[in-house]
């Protein structure tokens, strides 16, 4: 094994939380602002799932204020405190980019029960 395997062994989560696309989820993100260290929430529904290993990513994406935002976070970074699952949804794909050309009732994933 070299370096760079023992290292990325090392950094790998050992509980990955489960979650699929079309779900809401509300991540726990530490935030640091100068010396100081705070617990912002995030919430929002899953729309994209990419890579593999150190580097797996996730999006989500909320409508703040009549405002579309969507964050990317790496699943194994130590800021990423967790991931709580709300609801799950139940969709026919792996992307949910035509979320963002919805607006109101269009927009919403049929909650999978």
């Amino acid at each position: 094994m070299n370096t760079m395997e023992a290292f990325v062994s090392e950094q790998l989560k050992a509980e990955v939380p489960s979650f699929n696309i079309g779900d809401t989820v509300r991540i726990a993100n530490k935030i640091k602002e100068g010396s100081r260290e705070r617990i912002q929430m995030f919430e929002g529904t899953v729309i994209a799932r990419r890579g593999g290993g150190i580097s797996e990513t996730f999006t989500v994406r909320r409508v703040s204020y009549g405002c579309g935002v969507e964050k990317t976070f790496p699943i194994h970074s130590p800021n990423v405190v967790k991931v709580d699952v709300i609801r799950r949804g139940k969709v026919r794909r792996a992307k949910l980019n035509y979320l963002r050309s919805r607006v109101g009732k269009a927009a919403k994933v049929k909650e999978d029960i």
